[in-house]
């Protein structure tokens, strides 16, 4: 029987500025279709901890694997083949603003694929029908609302079908409507595309609704202090901390996804 693979394994690993240590022994696994949070307070490195997961910063030390490739002892062009395998949605959306949607979405397939540009077309239709913004092709971002410049960026961030999709606040700025709306379309495509989902947020109604696995990291003790399904932590962790951020304060195990 062969052995499963994680899809990510985060091993001992280090996060620094210069000398300044941000967390250290982060050590967890990420099953293949998670939806993975990275949870905790504000300056704990959860987007430092993100951005040592595609490729934007090596940690001071310890690993990071896809599979079974140790992702940053990869030569240069194997990292960026791990990469395309990968769409990222920030915190801001960074969509270029000079650009149509139709024009955002294709960048990527202009970039890592030789496809004619009518299918390029065809495809970047479907990628916005997919998020709801089917007739959106020629709007600029400055046109549309908070809620659907989040969802343009996600049709960009899917545009290559990847096998990983990493969020960084991506509620940041919506209304709980939009943000709930949000959720839901992230559920819809992890089941269409099979992807397995990493999150940075601190929503509990996200966490609860949406996490299937998590991290929490923690900026006093400077590592992580639990890994598991947050509905299952918040019913079996005994550390005050998580609990204190798993309930807002209240100390009643009670989810709330609204």
């Amino acid at each position: 029987m062969t052995e499963s693979v994680a899809a990510i394994t985060v091993q001992n690993l280090t996060m620094a500025y210069g000398s300044f240590v941000l967390q250290r022994d982060l050590t967890f696994t990420i099953a293949r279709g998670d939806i993975f949070v990275i949870m905790g307070g504000s300056g704990c490195g959860k987007s430092t901890l993100l951005r040592h997961m595609i490729g934007l910063k090596p940690p001071a030390s310890g690993a990071v694997w896809y599979g079974r490739d140790n992702f940053w002892e990869l030569e240069e062009e194997d990292r960026a083949t791990i990469v395309r395998r990968a769409g990222v949605l920030y915190q801001s959306g960074a969509l270029w603003s000079s650009m149509t949607l139709a024009e955002n979405v294709a960048l990527p397939l202009q970039h890592y694929t030789d496809l004619p540009p009518a299918v390029i077309a065809e495809l970047v239709s479907f990628k916005l029908s997919l998020v709801g913004l089917a007739g959106f092709e020629e709007f600029y971002p400055a046109q549309l609302s908070g809620g659907m410049r989040k969802r343009a960026a996600l049709a960009r961030a899917i545009a290559l079908d990847p096998d990983f999709l990493f969020f960084d606040e991506p509620s940041a700025g919506l209304d709980p409507i939009s943000a709930r709306n949000l959720d839901e379309l992230i559920l819809e495509l992890r089941e269409s595309l099979g992807a397995t989902v990493i999150i940075v947020t601190h929503e509990l109604a996200s966490i609860y609704a949406i996490a299937t696995n998590s991290v929490y990291l923690d900026s006093e003790a400077k590592t992580m202090l639990a890994t598991g399904d947050p509905k299952r932590l918040l019913q079996e962790c005994t550390d005050p901390t998580v609990l204190k951020f798993l309930t807002r304060g209240t100390g009643k195990r009670e989810v709330r996804t609204v």
